[in-house]
């Protein structure tokens, strides 16, 4: 069974930076279009960013593009998400996901598996 593992949430200051890590196991990571959604209390599911297997195409949603960075390390299996100049309205449970296929699709029903999230939490 794949298993998708976050970590690096927390309670930061806006304006401060945080990095989330995703380890990935029982999945073929290198053939794995990998994504970060999150979600705040009373929403819905919001795509982030995704990535390409090989790392070569990404894409951001419109509200942090230009502040979140999506990168892979294909040879540890594991997904970053690189956040900075963080804001309140960031503040939500982060997820990390992954996909068959090479399409960096931007909808939470695309991927089929899902880590359990990381809580981030921005405060003024």
């Amino acid at each position: 069974q794949v298993q998708l593992v976050e970590s690096g949430g927390g309670p930061v200051k806006a304006g401060d930076s945080l990095r989330l890590s995703c380890s990935a196991s029982r999945l073929t990571f290198s053939k794995s279009t990998l994504g970060w959604f999150r979600q705040a209390p009373g929403k819905e599911r919001q795509f982030v960013a995704s990535i390409s297997w090989e790392g070569g195409k990404t894409r951001y949603g419109e509200s942090v593009e230009g502040r979140f960075t999506i990168s892979r390390d294909n040879a540890i299996n594991t997904l970053y998400l690189q956040m900075n100049t963080l804001k309140r309205e960031d503040t939500a449970v982060y997820y990390c996901a992954a996909r068959q296929g090479s399409d960096v699709r931007t909808s939470w029903s695309e991927y089929q598996w899902w880590g359990q999230g990381t809580q981030v939490t921005v405060s003024s």
